[in-house]
């Protein structure tokens, strides 16, 4: 048996990419799952999928979690239906493929209102239900990025920065209130978002990067997510390269800004 089996567990961005992947592997865990994303059509189709797993397991919730009403309306409804819940997966996010000093300020902003603060608002609407019961955890999925810079993230980069930032601080406040905290660091996974990445006029990017497009596969990727969970594991790097540069950084500097200058030309 699992530690989540029997749990609410709530994911944004679930409709696709990591977020669908690690629906699928939280019902197998023995969870129930509450799936929020925009497209109503893609929750629709990834209950049935789930439905046939394990009747029972799956609400879908959509919602836009840029805008503070819709989040105010989906939390009630989660605590109308269900009362609690256990783990809140931050897993919506929108990429970008551009230079800053092309990227106006808007664009930055975009990608900030999704990146960033979508998270900030939903886990402040859902931290009084654990607060007041028994306890849950908190999980960000930041990204490899959120560790260092890196060319044609620039917002992006500074917005999973913020999340480390903002949810290392509640793995802190957080401590004595049996409310845990996993902040997860994905490198580059097989998923669709350089398809969906911002350029700089806002526009979607609609190439899949060749490094994407040979990344971890996303089955693997939220295999270790949930068992990250399910050890209450404080941060998790995904991806060995990205890793690796991440350790060049703090140790060789110099030689990061070389690798990841040349590196940002290689999409």
């Amino acid at each position: 048996m699992t530690r989540l089996k029997g749990k609410n567990i709530w994911i944004t961005g679930a409709s696709s990419g990591i977020g669908k992947a690690m629906s699928i592997q939280a019902v197998r865990a023995g969870a129930r799952v509450i799936l929020s994303a925009r497209n109503k059509d893609k929750l629709e189709d990834l209950k049935q999928q789930l439905e046939n797993v394990s009747p029972g397991s799956t609400v879908i919730i959509p919602m836009d979690v840029t805008k503070a009403e819709d989040i105010s309306k989906s939390v009630q409804i989660v605590k109308d239906t269900l009362g609690k819940v256990d783990v809140l997966i931050n897993n919506a996010g929108i990429s970008q493929r551009s230079l800053a000093v092309e990227t106006p300020l808007e664009v930055d902003r975009m990608i900030f209102e999704t990146d960033f603060f979508s998270a900030v608002m939903l886990t402040k609407a859902v931290l009084p239900l654990m607060l007041n019961g028994s306890g849950g955890h908190l999980v960000a999925i930041s990204s490899m990025t959120g560790l260092f810079g890196y060319p044609m993230r620039s917002a992006y980069s500074a917005a999973k920065h913020a999340l480390r930032g903002f949810f290392e601080t509640l793995a802190i406040e957080l401590k004595d209130k049996n409310i845990n905290v996993t902040i997860v660091y994905p490198g580059r996974i097989h998923t669709d978002i350089s398809l969906s990445s911002l350029t700089k006029d806002g526009s979607r990017y609609g190439i899949m990067d060749r490094a994407q497009e040979k990344g971890i596969p996303v089955e693997k990727c939220a295999r270790k997510i949930i068992k990250a969970i399910e050890v209450n594991k404080k941060q998790l790097m995904i991806g060995f390269p990205e890793a690796c540069l991440y350790y060049v950084k703090i140790f060789f500097p110099a030689l990061f800004y070389n690798i990841a200058q040349k590196a940002g030309r290689i999409q």
